[in-house]
């Protein structure tokens, strides 16, 4: 019987004791039914589904074969994030953003932002991340979980466009941006790197750090270009690289992260179940993987609840998950005292315990 046969759960709330960092989150992901009503209701806005089905109506077109889950989930963040109008609701969607980490044990998070769903931003992107910012400031200073920002491209985007926003940020240089990012359709999208390489030279050049969402619905190919071509220091999804046993080899030997997101991948379709999924594998191959939620809300689960499903699907024990911590810290862009802290506070954590799973 293998060891996943056998494991048991680890009980959430010792997770949410283990001192961690979330790299792959998408604040558009993340505004709950709350913060969607009430945005609905200021802006006199009809919603596009019932209340009591408006998560679940997100990918509603998953296989309908005019539209891919993917695509139907990101036109539903274009109308939730086009209702934020003003400043003081981008900083109070910040602010209860960092309460919900902070609720999960999450200590430390790198979220991203793609200003092409935030409508009513359009010629004021830098203002819109220094009000985000204003708000993790007052998390922060309430004790709060610490959060930057990595500003995301849109897949579908010119290279203009692209190099025009990295102008943009890194010369008015917004508080809490540390990175740029790239999200989207991968597969209506096709290969990007060459589009926006000048893009992402420009951030590097200017200190901005690099991660890309790639080897989702593209294959190996859409991690090896990001690789080669944007100076990705981590992957987001990435998971489709198992299929290419040498681009295996390179992130493992070159120690990039990846940002991987099961329950996403499982709901929009890339793998039937978590059994499949190649998490555990990408792991014992000795690649940097971390687990995250990419769009919590919308997903209906939390950072606590997937690793604790983690733990009974793929065996983890609570020294793996321990282990976990500390890659989710080392991946994440995090400035090096918060993170030595962080390791420091993870190394102390007790996993006697868990012996019995192990």
């Amino acid at each position: 019987m293998t060891k996943s046969a056998v494991a048991q759960r680890v009980d959430e709330a010792w997770i949410r004791a283990l001192p961690k960092a979330e790299v792959h989150i998408h604040l558009e992901g993340s505004l709950g039914l709350a913060d969607l009503l009430g945005l609905a209701k200021a802006a006199g806005a009809q919603l596009p589904f019932p209340a009591d089905r408006l998560f679940g109506g997100a990918t509603a077109g998953a296989g309908d074969g005019a539209e891919t889950g993917l695509s139907s989930f990101l036109r539903f963040l274009d109308w939730g994030c086009g209702l934020v109008a003003t400043p003081e609701q981008a900083s109070s969607l910040a602010y209860r953003f960092a309460a919900r980490q902070t609720a999960s044990g999450i200590r430390y998070t790198d979220v991203i932002v793609n200003p092409g769903h935030w409508g009513q931003w359009t010629d004021r992107v830098p203002a819109l991340f220094a009000a985000f910012a204003d708000g993790f400031d007052e998390a922060r200073a309430d004790g709060l979980a610490e959060v930057n920002t990595c500003v995301s491209l849109s897949r579908g985007q010119s290279a203009s466009s692209a190099r025009e926003l990295v102008e943009q940020i890194t010369e008015s240089r917004p508080p809490r941006v540390v990175a740029l990012s790239i999200d989207g359709d991968e597969h209506r999208s096709g290969p990007v790197s060459h589009r926006f390489a000048e893009a992402f030279s420009l951030a590097r050049d200017r200190g901005l750090r690099r991660t890309v969402h790639a080897g989702e619905s593209s294959g190996p190919e859409g991690v090896r270009d990001a690789l080669d071509h944007l100076h990705a220091e981590r992957i987001d999804h990435g998971v489709r690289a198992v299929e290419d046993p040498e681009l295996v080899g390179r992130l493992r030997d070159q120690q990039i992260p990846l940002g991987v997101c099961p329950r996403s991948n499982v709901a929009l379709g890339l793998y039937p179940s978590w059994e499949v999924h190649p998490f555990r594998h990408l792991r014992q191959a000795g690649v940097a993987v971390t687990l995250n939620t990419d769009d919590p809300a919308v997903l209906g689960t939390s950072l606590e609840t997937d690793w604790s499903v983690s733990s009974q699907i793929w065996g983890l024990d609570r020294s793996e998950l321990r282990d976990l911590a500390r890659t989710s810290v080392t991946a994440s862009f995090a400035d090096d005292d918060l993170t030595n802290r962080l390791l420091a506070e993870i190394d102390a954590i007790d996993v006697s315990e868990a012996s019995e799973n192990g």
